[in-house]
């Protein structure tokens, strides 16, 4: 790539980038010298999983990795017993030493999804924070004013609304961007939440004689809801480690409008590709269902390869758009020759009771699917004392296998005919 090709690589998704000309400058003397540039992200293992939300970053230090550039993935095994105060307005409850380690190892697990686990520099910042002795942490803090610490929007916020705000959390910024002086980085990355730390690690580079990094931040990603930043514990988000078609599902529920976004932050199709795209979308060459399609088996292909994507594709289309079984509906066997339907459903333990099963096919809640269960015949079940013979659905089979929903649950079912040879 020419240089600025690179650089329109690297920005592509960034929300902004202080100093773009100082990048150019950083790329130049790369490329000249033949010393990659070392870049940065780091991430407090709070939560066991990663998000897609996550991904957005990670993604980006891909890209720098992709140029042959050296990623440092920086676990904040120190900063996490701080616990960042960014975006809070009360101070964060600490996490024990056993969570954090914990955390910190499917973090190391999951991340190798996205980055080359041969190329990748997996670092801890306890490595040097818990070797800084007392005077060396007066040092420290001396490297910044209270003043400029308050400038912080959300400390001041808190300190307007007379909410606490603890003496540890202002050393939260400080222990951040000790970590950049402590692995000489040329570049951080972070979420734009995390702008006034980034900053922090330039100024504190200069107070210690390096050259300041250049600091890149990237968007939040907002959650399945298009409105609160994807979160675990709002339970608005997406698993990286999540079965592909739980993935699948959860993009597919997304809004036309919030899918360009993602196209933009969790895939690799340049802006002049979604450009391109939405304009076809807007035409009408192109349904918004198929490109929420190819987006949501674009994310599942990423982290549970091709063969999964597929899978989850045909699975998502037969349930919801076929009308057929969804294909990971629980299964059982079944010697049977008949019984009445309320007394089956009770068997096949998809209602605890006769009397129960009785509400439910009064009330129209009861189905039957036969034949091709991909393409299935639904039929309403009506009458409770019904008689079910799977003999009537065989075949040229010794078995019948169909299906009955009740509400929401589905169940398939085989019924084993050889002993009526």
């Amino acid at each position: 790539m020419t240089l600025d090709e690179q650089l329109a690589y690297l920005t592509k998704g960034a929300d902004e980038t202080i100093r773009t000309e100082e990048l150019r400058a950083k790329l130049e003397r790369s490329a000249q010298t033949g010393r990659p540039l070392r870049v940065k992200a780091g991430f407090d293992p709070t939560a066991p999983d990663i998000h897609l939300g996550h991904t957005v970053l990670i993604r980006k230090l891909k890209h720098f990795q992709d140029l042959g550039h050296t990623v440092i993935f920086l676990i904040g095994d120190f900063t996490g017993l701080i616990g960042d105060p960014s975006g809070r307005n009360a101070t964060r409850p600490p996490m024990t030493p056993e969570e954090i380690a914990a955390n910190a190892e499917t973090y190391k697990t999951q991340v190798f999804k996205i980055l080359d686990g041969e190329k990748t520099v997996i670092d801890f910042n306890s490595r040097w924070l818990d070797k800084l002795t007392s005077r060396e942490w007066i040092t420290l803090c001396s490297k910044y004013t209270v003043a400029r610490m308050l400038e912080r929007d959300d400390f001041a916020k808190r300190i307007r609304e007379h909410q606490p705000l603890s003496m540890h959390e202002l050393i939260y910024p400080l222990a951040m961007a000790y970590d950049s002086v402590a692995l000489e980085a040329d570049v951080e990355l972070g979420g734009t939440d995390q702008k006034f730390n980034l900053l922090v690690g330039r100024t504190l580079q200069h107070e210690y004689g390096q050259e300041p990094q250049v600091i890149m931040t990237t968007p939040l990603l907002e959650g399945l809801d298009g409105v609160q930043k994807m979160s675990k514990s709002l339970g608005n988000y997406v698993g990286i480690n999540e079965a592909p078609a739980e993935i699948f599902g959860k993009l597919m529920s997304i809004s036309d409008e919030l899918m360009w976004r993602y196209y933009l932050l969790v895939t690799d199709h340049s802006s002049q590709e979604i450009e391109r795209a939405r304009r076809s979308v807007t035409s009408g060459e192109l349904h918004p269902f198929e490109a929420k399609k190819i987006l949501a088996g674009e994310v599942v292909h990423q982290y549970h390869g091709a063969e999964a994507a597929s899978r989850a594709r045909r699975d998502w289309e037969i349930k919801y758009e076929g009308k057929g079984v969804d294909p990971n509906a629980p299964r059982v066997d079944l010697f049977l020759v008949g019984r009445r339907v309320d007394d089956l459903l009770v068997r096949l333990e998809l209602c605890k009771s006769k009397s129960e099963a009785q509400r439910h096919i009064k009330a129209g809640a009861v189905y039957l699917a036969t034949g091709d269960l991909e393409r299935p015949d639904w039929r309403r079940i009506t009458n409770p004392s019904e008689e079910f013979d799977p003999e009537h659905h065989r075949g040229n089979s010794k078995s019948a296998e169909v299906a009955f929903k009740v509400g929401r649950k589905q169940l398939r079912v085989t019924f084993n005919l050889k002993y009526l040879e």
